[in-house]
C-alpha cells in the first residue's frame, strides 16, 4: 500500500491592518467561519530529525480543537510555499503530549497568534495577528491563490517567505 499525502500550497502576506484586510475579504465574497482567536501551537522534534528534514510535527489548540499536523519538507517553488501534510484531530492534547514525550519527542518551540479563518469554495484566508506582524495567510490552488494575490498584494515585497517558527526565532532572539 503506498502512502499519500496532501499538499498544501499557501503564500504569507504582510497587512497593513485587521479591518481594511477583513472589508476586502467580505468584498470578494470570502464568509468569516470562525471568529478572531487565540491559537497555541506547538513544535515538537526528537534530537533535531525533523529540522534536518525541514519537516516539522504541530500539537496545535484552536478554535476548540487539538489538531497534530506533520509537514513535510517543501516542494521547489518561486511563488508559494508548496509540502506535504497529513493532519488529525486529538480528543486528549495532555495524552497526546505523553504519547510524542513516550516517541522520544521534546517541545522545542510554543508560539502564540491570534487567527480568523475566512472561506470560500476555492480558497481559505487566514488573518493572523502575531507578536511580530500582521498577516494574511491564503491556502488553496495555486491558480486561486495567485489571483487573489492580485488584490491583495500589489507589492511582491510584502510576500513573507518565512514561515511562522522562523519568524518566531527571530523576534524571540531581537
Amino acid at each position: 500500500m503506498k502512502f499519500n499525502s496532501a499538499l498544501e500550497t499557501e503564500v504569507k502576506i504582510r497587512i497593513p491592518n485587521i479591518s481594511s484586510t477583513r472589508d476586502l475579504l467580505e468584498s470578494l465574497g470570502f464568509r468569516k467561519e470562525v471568529e478572531m482567536q487565540e491559537e497555541i501551537s506547538t513544535l515538537w522534534d526528537s534530537n533535531g530529525l525533523l529540522r534536518s528534514k525541514q519537516s516539522a510535527l504541530r500539537l496545535r489548540v484552536y478554535a476548540g480543537e487539538t489538531l497534530l499536523t506533520y509537514k513535510g519538507t517543501r516542494l521547489p517553488h518561486s511563488e508559494f510555499k508548496i509540502r506535504p501534510e497529513s493532519e488529525v484531530n486529538v480528543s486528549d492534547r495532555d495524552e497526546m503530549e505523553s504519547i510524542l514525550r513516550y516517541l522520544g519527542y521534546e517541545p522545542m518551540l510554543t508560539m502564540i497568534k491570534h487567527r480568523e479563518i475566512w472561506n470560500r469554495p476555492e480558497l481559505t484566508a487566514c488573518i493572523d495577528e502575531t507578536p511580530f506582524g500582521l498577516y494574511l495567510e491564503l491556502e488553496g490552488e495555486p491558480s486561486a491563490i495567485k489571483l487573489a494575490m492580485e488584490t491583495f498584494c500589489k507589492d511582491p515585497g510584502k510576500v513573507e517567505k518565512r514561515d511562522y517558527p522562523t519568524l518566531y526565532e527571530s523576534y524571540r532572539l531581537s
